[in-house]
């Protein structure tokens, strides 16, 4: 609880140790296990065969956090730890959270990479994740699954044992394409989509920037400035992938699937609809018959995005029609985060308290499915 309010991370990270992969991994894998690098003590970046997944790891490293490491002094001591992360929901007072990775989100997103050995990588994380989260507090935090995305029926089998056999709440994806000329609105993927929307988890789609997947920003700045790329890279990957599935059809095609477009700021949602669904009217349902309503209600009904805690254009985009849209996240521990004030941030933003309320908790509950 916070100020009266109960709080619902849609996405708290983990920093995963260095070694995981090397101590969960498969054992015909172990001798590629990848492993974390260690630059400062909150770096995210992860070598797979010699070479950094995370492009810009040396880079980063050197990017000052808004308020300094001292905030993080215990959690960096405890490696990040089950407890650290428990310690981080009460300091900011989160209720429950359901987690996402730091070094994960680049692992296995090569669109080059050996699918038997992407699906190794995953299973890893999500066993770890799985014990990380019995270490700390199974009812209050729980996990999103990795997927080895280079095949599909790999994808389609994790998932399933992530859900039933680990009690994982949700599976995670980034938004990027996965490779050239394939996106998500494509029927390649539609027996993924069936299965996630049969286990009745969402599905969150999390960009990373700097990954070996193509990404916007890249095509235009390449490795001229980090800042450059991080300020494009997640708001248009994730309104990308929004068009993908409302335009796109993949909602239409599966009714009960709910998806959520996580850490790429949400004020752009009320603009963006309303292009799709000016799309949609002329060319777009003579284009595809299948896609019978507006982008706009298969986002308002299955669609949710998040918002930074400091987000003050939000109050323009939350209103009565999307409010039940948006959700909350406090980007622990990554550094732009501004942990362990996130949730006061948010509560000092200029919205109505029944949005305040519905964003903090009721609309990550029905996301999640509490």
């Amino acid at each position: 609880m916070k100020d009266g309010f109960k709080v619902f991370d849609s996405d708290m990270h983990v920093l995963e140790p260095v070694d995981l992969w090397e101590r969960y991994i498969d054992p015909p894998f172990r001798h590629r296990a990848p492993r974390g690098t260690q630059r400062k003590a909150t770096d995210v970046g992860v070598t797979v065969d010699g070479a950094d997944q995370f492009l810009l790891s040396a880079r980063i490293a050197r990017v000052s956090f808004p308020g300094g490491l001292d905030r993080f002094a215990e959690d960096i001591e405890r490696g990040f730890d089950a407890a650290a992360q428990l310690r981080a929901m009460d300091r900011e007072g989160i209720d429950v959270t359901v987690l996402y990775p730091s070094r994960g989100l680049f692992v296995n997103s090569d669109p080059d990479m050996d699918p038997a050995f992407s699906a190794a990588i995953a299973r890893a994380y999500n066993d770890w994740l799985a014990d990380f989260c019995k270490a700390g507090d199974p009812r209050r935090m729980y996990g999103a699954a990795m997927l080895p995305i280079q095949d599909v029926a790999l994808s389609i089998r994790e998932a399933r044992r992530a859900v039933m056999e680990l009690g994982f709440k949700a599976v995670f994806l980034r938004p990027n394409p996965p490779r050239a000329s394939v996106y998500w609105h494509q029927s390649v993927f539609d027996p993924l989509w069936a299965t996630i929307q049969d286990l009745g988890v969402p599905l969150g789609f999390h960009e990373g920037v700097a990954s070996r997947m193509p990404t916007v920003g890249t095509d235009r700045f390449g490795d001229d400035s980090f800042a450059l790329q991080h300020a494009c890279s997640h708001s248009m990957e994730q309104m990308l992938a929004v068009e993908a599935m409302t335009l796109g059809g993949v909602l239409a095609r599966f009714p009960r699937l709910k998806v959520a477009f996580l850490e790429g700021n949400g004020s752009w949602l009320p603009f963006w609809l309303w292009r799709l669904d000016e799309h949609w009217e002329n060319p777009g349902r003579f284009e595809d018959p299948t896609v019978t309503e507006r982008p706009s209600e298969y986002f308002v009904r299955q669609g949710f995005v998040s918002i930074e805690c400091d987000e003050e254009p939000a109050r323009h985009a939350v209103d009565g029609r999307t409010g039940a849209c948006f959700v909350f996240s406090t980007d622990y521990p990554h550094y732009d985060t501004k942990y362990p004030e996130a949730t006061a941030h948010f509560l000092k933003l200029p919205l109505a308290e029944e949005h305040k309320r519905r964003i903090l908790w009721d609309n990550c509950a029905r996301l999640y499915g509490f």
